[in-house]
């Protein structure tokens, strides 16, 4: 697994095997002169994760002959993939669910299943089918975010904690089952996870803000006191200082640190069909800048989902 050490990440490194093109100022780089299908060396791959590390999200444009299963080996040079706790796998996969327009569309902020104490590090999202016009997703920087906020407020935003809950899943199937089914994948597993708002990046040391979709309530704060903290941080992420946008022709993969980032899907697409691959790779627990790390409040399951998942050749595993 390819992991730079903090005292070892270098924000000046030189790239020896890849071409990166940085697209905005603060977020986001396309790279060039790689093929994720190909065998890579493992210096290709250090330099790949370090742009990664850099610029949180990296484009990669021209893989169109990228198959599921490529997808997924390219996602073990990077580290252990991790399946959804309850949403079905593609057919013939063993990590990849199928973002399909016709299901749900993943239209607010949000950072990827942070209901889990080890979200994932990172995500990988190959467009299949992209509409002519829009169904553009952009990308948020959660660590310049930190840095803007005064140092009254990132003194706060340091003693906070959140709860973040899978009571609303934008990734829950809806178009291949009726309202039964999909209130079953819904309720099958509920995970809860207290995470500090402010978490230090393992690799980098950098600190940033967990918030997003998955935000249920800050601990020890009331529902009202809740949303106002809510809206102050999460408002300070999506500044459009911190955002790259992306239009997606068929064959695009990004990739991004999902310990640093949030994103959300533009959805002004209409009935145009929009179509992509997903892999995420395992991370690790966040600790806070005390280095208490997250803690886990609920984790329930309430249906064996298993033969519903099995009839359709996909695999399940229990949230941990």
């Amino acid at each position: 697994m390819t992991q730079l050490e903090s005292n070892h990440y270098n924000p000046d490194y030189q790239y020896q095997h890849i071409e990166v093109k940085p697209v905005t100022g603060r977020i986001g780089a396309e790279i060039s002169g790689i093929q994720l299908s190909g065998n890579l060396d493992k210096s290709v791959v250090d330099e790949f994760n370090h742009a990664l590390l850099k610029y949180k999200v990296v484009f990669v444009r021209g893989q169109q002959d990228l198959t599921d299963l490529e997808q997924e080996a390219f996602a073990r040079l990077l580290g252990n993939p991790l399946n959804h706790p309850s949403v079905p796998l593609k057919d013939g996969t063993a990590h990849t669910l199928s973002i399909d327009s016709r299901g749900g569309r993943a239209d607010s902020w949000h950072t990827d299943i942070t209901f889990l104490p080890n979200y994932p590090k990172a995500t990988i999202l190959r467009n299949v089918v992209a509409p002519e016009h829009g169904g553009d997703t952009v990308w948020a920087n959660t660590v310049t975010a930190y840095e803007d906020l005064s140092p009254e407020l990132q003194k706060l935003a340091e003693q906070l904690r959140a709860v973040h809950s899978n009571s609303y899943d934008y990734a829950t199937p809806k178009g291949q089952y009726n309202e039964e089914g999909r209130h079953l994948f819904r309720t099958a597993v509920e995970v809860e996870t207290e995470h500090p708002l402010v978490r230090v990046h393992p690799e980098t040391g950098e600190k940033s803000l967990v918030l997003g979709h998955f935000f249920k309530r800050f601990s020890g704060y009331s529902p009202a006191q809740s949303r106002r903290l809510f809206e102050l941080f999460q408002e300070q992420i999506v500044q459009w200082e911190n955002i790259v946008r992306w239009r997606w022709a068929v064959g695009d993969v990004a990739i991004w640190d999902n310990r640093a980032t949030q994103h959300r899907a533009i959805n002004d697409y209409g009935d145009v069909l929009r179509i992509a691959s997903r892999v995420t790779i395992e991370g690790d627990v966040p600790v806070d800048i005390n280095g208490q790390p997250s803690t886990v409040l609920k984790n329930i399951q309430n249906t064996d989902i298993s033969n519903l998942r099995s009839e359709a050749g996909r695999i399940y595993e229990k949230a941990s």
